[in-house]
């Protein structure tokens, strides 16, 4: 029995008291399709449907601008989001993606690289970007300040976001399940019913926020082109 309703998300174990619970991060990399055989399969296949569709998707975010290759580092991302917020569906594995140590360290990383690539490379497009055209000369200072802040807190918006919609259903489902033990049989099943509906919501959720993340990671990187 649980200690407490946000247990779930403890990332320690019996196991001498250490947080390897964090090696479940990396089950994702078992899941990459290796290209040794002549017939692809069809894990191959939707492999690289989805990532050709990503790919597409982020060059028209990107602009014509864009490295080449740079694609690539956010379809990696959204792999690697997709699959960890998959994992936590399962019995006894542990979300990583529902602590801010896994996604404040994601977004953090990629707005510093974001923003010191361009205020070393695009200094006057920076600056430029911070006052929108027709902006009246009175309210430049306050519109430097308000794009600003915004930008700061970037990061932690996409984690809190990421972190939050993770937490809010695993959460559910534990308090769904915990109510469970003194009902009569015909509540029992609809329970069982309405957690499985809430499961194929969170795999939807999974899947989304996974996009979503990857979307605003690629449009802020647009920016400073």
């Amino acid at each position: 029995m649980m200690n407490n309703l946000f247990s779930i998300f403890d990332p320690s174990t019996n196991l001498f008291n250490l947080s390897i619970n964090w090696i479940s991060t990396l089950i994702g990399l078992m899941f990459i399709p290796y290209s040794f055989w002549l017939i692809p399969n069809r894990h191959f296949i939707l492999w690289n449907f989805i990532s050709n569709k990503l790919h597409n998707e982020f060059k028209n975010l990107l602009g014509p601008n864009s490295l080449k290759g740079s694609t690539f580092i956010f379809i990696s991302l959204f792999f690697f989001i997709l699959f960890n917020n998959f994992l936590g569906l399962f019995p006894y594995i542990f979300t990583s993606t529902s602590h801010l140590n896994i996604s404040l360290s994601l977004s953090l990383t990629l707005w510093l690289s974001f923003m010191i690539y361009g205020w070393v490379n695009n200094t006057q497009h920076m600056f430029i970007h911070m006052i929108p055209q027709g902006t009246p000369t009175i309210l430049m200072p306050f519109m430097v300040l308000i794009e600003t802040i915004s930008n700061i807190i970037r990061p932690m918006t996409l984690a809190v976001r990421l972190t939050a919609n993770m937490i809010a259903g695993h959460l559910l489902l534990t308090l769904l399940s915990s109510t469970g033990i003194n009902m009569p049989n015909y509540l029992v099943m609809i329970l069982i019913l309405v957690q499985i509906l809430l499961l194929i919501l969170e795999s939807a959720v999974a899947m989304i926020q996974s996009y979503v993340i990857t979307i605003l990671s690629t449009l802020y990187s647009s920016e400073i082109n």
